[in-house]
């Protein structure tokens, strides 16, 4: 028998999330996955600024593409980008603001493809502040 995960925070943490995901109505998954996207960035956030003090900052973003160093932040990088992606392709077509909504998840989920290339620490911040302004605005 394998174990859910290592790391039993880990385990906690998703299966709160999906007791929250099995209560939510539709609007709730909006938020819901919103608020993991933006959890996922923040994550991503933590990671480039304990590498850049690893580093000393020499580069600025503290992470060179392709290092090994890289490829925690592929995990919380790919999450958010995953998410924004259903986002997009899922906003009900009889909603107001469909196609604008569509756009804005497509268009950040592209610039967190571009980040997994070339990460950008104020870009990624500024994406994270993107989410939690629709967040704020859906009160």
């Amino acid at each position: 028998m394998q174990p859910i995960t290592c790391h039993p925070a880990a385990a906690y943490r998703r299966v709160a999330l999906e007791a929250r995901i099995a209560a939510a109505g539709a609007g709730d998954l909006t938020r819901i996955c919103l608020e993991e996207a933006e959890a996922a960035l923040g994550t991503a956030l933590a990671l480039m600024a304990r590498e850049a003090g690893a580093n000393g900052g020499a580069n600025g973003d503290g992470l060179c593409p392709g290092s090994a160093a890289a490829l925690p932040l592929r995990a919380p990088l790919s999450r958010a980008q995953t998410i924004l992606l259903w986002l997009a392709r899922s906003v009900a077509p009889e909603h107001p603001l469909a196609a604008s909504l569509a756009a804005f998840y497509g268009a950040l989920a592209a610039q967190i493809g571009a980040l997994l290339q070339q990460p950008d620490g104020p870009r990624l911040a500024a994406i994270r502040k993107d989410i939690r302004d629709v967040l704020e605005a859906a009160g």
